[in-house]
């Protein structure tokens, strides 16, 4: 789509992780739930973590300020409740143990002076954040998955 910003990250694990192990992991890191408490305050979405572990395994299709656009079973796309930004995560087993992806995207809602799509100020502002966030986010999933027992 013209104007939308996409983007992905990769992290590579040294052992078998399942899909939903990864996806749990990643919604409950620290981090992350910063994340949702800044969603419970602002935007009145309030998550839990079992509501993350009911997500991973494929009995919930809504999570905080998202819903699943599609999935299968090593991968699914979310969608904010703005329908604005996109969310994707997505395990790939190698000999060696998983690759985790992380990729996000936003969709232009607004047209810029000259006739073309644009993120606008707001989001061009904050673009620089959202790389070390997103990068900080996949980091912080794969040590959590690294130290689990």
């Amino acid at each position: 789509m013209p104007g939308a910003y996409t983007d992905c990250y990769l992290a590579e694990i040294p052992a078998q992780v399942s899909f939903s192990d990864y996806a749990f992991a990643f919604y409950t890191t620290p981090l992350f739930k910063v994340e949702r408490l800044i969603l419970t305050l602002t935007v009145r979405k309030p998550s839990t973590d079992a509501q993350a572990r009911e997500l991973s395994d494929t009995k919930r299709s809504s999570f905080a300020a998202w819903t699943v656009e599609a999935r299968d079973e090593n991968q699914f796309l979310m969608c904010d409740f703005a329908n604005s930004t996109r969310s994707w995560l997505m395990t790939v087993p190698t000999e060696n143990g998983t690759r985790l992806y992380f990729g996000s995207a936003v969709v232009p809602h607004r047209i810029a002076k000259d006739g073309k799509p644009s993120l606008g100020f707001f989001f061009t502002a904050l673009l620089g954040f959202h790389k070390i966030y997103s990068i900080l986010l996949l980091s912080s999933t794969r040590a959590k998955l690294s130290n689990r027992k």
